[in-house]
């Protein structure tokens, strides 16, 4: 079986069909004004019979013309059978005249986007999450589009539901070490998986996908509040392990400076004592209260 395809479909203006129906029109009236005088004048029967015949034929020749006309907006397509067989398909905007006896069937092939709902699916890791996204797209091959799908539109929304499944189940929702990038930090990556995906699905409806983007990433409402405590455990141990560092640094560096510049000689009890007391005020989530020695260091 050969496989549809759009083919480009030459034809007239449309000033070519109301020519023809004005001339069938004209005609018309000229007949029948022949056959009211020839019924006055009391002509043979075959004659006033021709004449009613010819107008008829003029008549229904001029509105089969008028039935040829067809407008194309920009951003439509014409796409035109005749007796079931695809013919082809007009893309100029403008005014055109077809085969009065095809039929006609008018497709936009302007820019359109399919938000889909949200779907709960499983991570590579097992975890329930809901998935959202956009996807924008037009109709390519209009001969594709409406002969080879039932509907194209609810096509793609299925199409585009599988695709969001399948990739979402192949990415992590965070980013865990090596492996593919997750879908909270690497939506630029998954977003092109997507529109490959989806635009592979869809190719043989006749669909261009143009943009496919994430607009909804969550956790399932059933872990979410676990997932959170989760994530701010994660946030606080993260916060500690900097200042920690810091402290350390400003300790190492308040040390070296007392040894270097000679401020003060401490032995190794006091120096520990001393980085217990710096550590303590850094990393302390109050305000250290001062204790003010009036005594001698040692005491």
């Amino acid at each position: 079986m050969n496989e549809i395809r759009e083919i480009p479909l030459s034809t007239g203006p449309g000033a070519r069909g109301l020519g023809l129906s004005a001339i069938a029109v004209a005609g018309a009236a000229v007949l029948l004004g022949l056959s009211v005088r020839a019924l006055h004048h009391g002509d043979p029967r075959g004659v006033r019979v021709g004449l009613w015949a010819g107008t008829a034929v003029l008549v229904a020749s001029a509105a089969s013309a008028l039935r040829g006309l067809s407008r194309i907006a920009p951003g439509e397509a014409l796409v035109v059978q005749r007796f079931g067989a695809y013919v082809g398909t007009i893309r100029s905007p403008g005014f055109w005249w077809v085969n009065p006896w095809s039929t006609r069937r008018l497709l936009s092939t302007k820019v359109r986007a399919h938000e889909t709902t949200s779907l709960k699916v499983n991570d590579i890791d097992g975890i329930p999450i809901e998935v959202a996204m956009m996807t924008t797209w037009r109709v390519g091959d209009t001969a594709q589009a409406l002969f080879v799908v039932d509907d194209y539109a609810a096509f793609l929304k299925g199409q585009c539901d599988m695709a969001l499944r399948q990739i979402a189940a192949l990415h992590r929702y965070e980013p865990a070490g090596q492996g593919p990038p997750s879908l909270s930090t690497g939506a630029t990556e998954v977003a092109e998986e997507l529109r490959g995906d989806v635009a592979r699905r869809v190719e043989q409806a006749g669909l261009e996908i143009l943009e496919c983007q994430l607009i909804r990433i969550a956790y399932a409402p059933e872990i979410a509040h676990a997932m959170l405590r989760r994530q701010q455990a994660a946030a606080v141990v993260a916060a500690r392990q900097l200042i920690v560092d810091g402290a350390v640094g400003m300790v190492e560096l308040a040390l070296d400076r007392l040894q270097r510049e000679h401020v003060v000689d401490l032995d190794e009890e006091r120096k520990a004592t001393m980085v217990s007391n710096l550590l303590v005020v850094l990393c302390g989530d109050h305000s250290a209260q001062p204790m003010v020695n009036a005594g001698s260091l040692y005491l």
